[in-house]
């Protein structure tokens, strides 16, 4: 099946969005939206779930438009929280896992369509129910469980240092 142009737009966008999410995770042990990759992970995201919704092999609202939906919901309390950053260091628990929580969604039809399309010709998936599939969002899954309880604990220390100044 062959891109269309938002399509390709798209693609390219979320692409961009997610290794920036990965050099942030890798840099940060989080999503910094202080950060130049922290801020590209945040636009090009936006802009990607947007553009998912002009997106669609089928008629009407799909199951991926909602996903769409939550995770441009998620990214705007994030930056709403990630504004009120002076002095309120308890939202930072709740702004580092809609971040990343919302990269997590975003790797659900990354891993379906990558694995649905790669190779072109014969992918590795035929489709959203294949075990590879299922398996691989499992491994994320769980990554990302162990991700966000990690941030918890880094966050309680930066808050417990910030209460003891």
């Amino acid at each position: 099946m062959a891109l269309s142009n938002l399509g390709i737009f798209h693609t390219v966008i979320g692409i961009i969005a997610i290794v920036s999410a990965i050099i942030c995770l890798v840099k940060n042990g989080k999503i910094n939206l202080d950060t130049l990759a922290g801020k590209i992970y945040f636009y090009f995201t936006l802009v990607s779930s947007l553009t998912a919704l002009g997106l669609s092999s089928v008629k009407g609202v799909n199951p991926g438009h909602i996903l769409a939906l939550l995770i441009v919901i998620l990214l705007s309390v994030a930056y709403f929280l990630y504004k009120r950053k002076k002095g309120n260091n308890g939202f930072r628990f709740i702004e580092n896992f809609f971040l990343s929580f919302s990269f997590f969604l975003s790797l659900i039809p990354t891993v379906n369509e990558t694995f649905s399309r790669v190779p072109v010709g014969n992918p590795i998936a035929s489709g959203p129910k294949d075990p590879i599939i299922e398996i691989t969002i499992l491994i994320i899954f769980v990554l990302f469980i162990i991700g966000s309880v990690m941030q918890f604990k880094k966050q309680k220390r930066i808050n417990n240092n910030y209460i003891m100044r």
